[in-house]
């Protein structure tokens, strides 16, 4: 479905423009490492693509690459190839392909590769990025709002509570900057996330209370699991939070006219 020059494609492309002050800050640290990581990833997912693409006469589509690079950069370390393989086989094709692709899927289909990894194989270590990638991740938030495919009230919400978390004295200072960065590449995601006004800033807000909840009280896990634990857990809720605000908007329709 078109909407001028809104089409599916156009908002994954502005999507992955937003990511791009992310993945070249990890790119930029993470060297030779981080290009093979990512190339095998963008082959997978892009693999898995054409073999749906081709069943279903469909177009190519960038949304492989945005989860790709989501899953790149922050699925654990020292995965085998296998792992990797079953990992961003199982996201894509669960959380996505099989619901007709992207545009249509309930989860985030990086979300569900990390939740998959991080479940599957809870030996391997998650990544700890250089501050100056977590920095980065202001540029991309800031790009997504301005091209509109990241929602502004999502992320205000989301930082507004992080502040109030750290303000009370919770412990969100190693946590923060993986926040950020999950919030970027996961959350703001307009697909899974929730699409009315409202429902966006408790959807963003929720995030922000997750992290701030399982940085608090769940000890010994890595910056990146409370980040992606709280990601998937809002995506979770974000259809209904979606309902919350339409039966609150109707409530009010219905008092203001009767």
């Amino acid at each position: 479905m078109k909407h001028g020059m809104w089409d599916r494609e156009m908002v994954a492309l502005l999507l992955l423009l937003a990511m791009m002050p992310l993945l070249l800050a990890w790119l930029g640290f993470g060297g030779v490492e981080a290009i093979v990581r990512l190339v095998l990833t963008l082959v997978i997912s892009g693999l898995w693509h054409m073999i749906f693409m081709l069943a279903r006469a469909q177009p190519p589509s960038f949304a492989g690459a945005v989860t790709a690079v989501a899953v790149a950069m922050l699925a654990p370390q020292d995965l085998s190839m296998v792992q990797l393989i079953l990992g961003v086989s199982f996201g894509s094709v669960m959380a996505e392909l099989v619901f007709g692709g992207w545009g249509r899927n309930v989860l985030n289909p990086a979300t569900v590769t990390l939740a998959f990894l991080g479940f599957g194989f809870p030996a391997a270590p998650w990544h700890d990025f250089a501050t100056p990638v977590s920095w980065a991740a202001i540029a991309s938030l800031a790009v997504g709002t301005v091209f509109g495919v990241m929602s502004a009230r999502l992320i205000l919400g989301a930082v507004a509570v992080l502040v109030l978390g750290f303000v009370a004295g919770g412990p969100l200072v190693d946590v923060a900057p993986m926040a950020g960065i999950v919030l970027a590449l996961l959350v703001a995601d307009p697909v899974a996330s929730a699409s009315t006004r409202f429902g966006a800033w408790m959807n963003g807000a929720l995030y922000g209370a997750l992290v701030v909840l399982f940085a608090s009280g769940w000890q010994g896990a890595a910056a990146a699991q409370i980040a992606v634990s709280a990601a998937l857990l809002a995506s979770l809720a974000a259809p209904l939070l979606d309902e919350v605000a339409i039966a609150l908007w109707r409530a009010r329709r219905r008092k203001r006219h009767g």
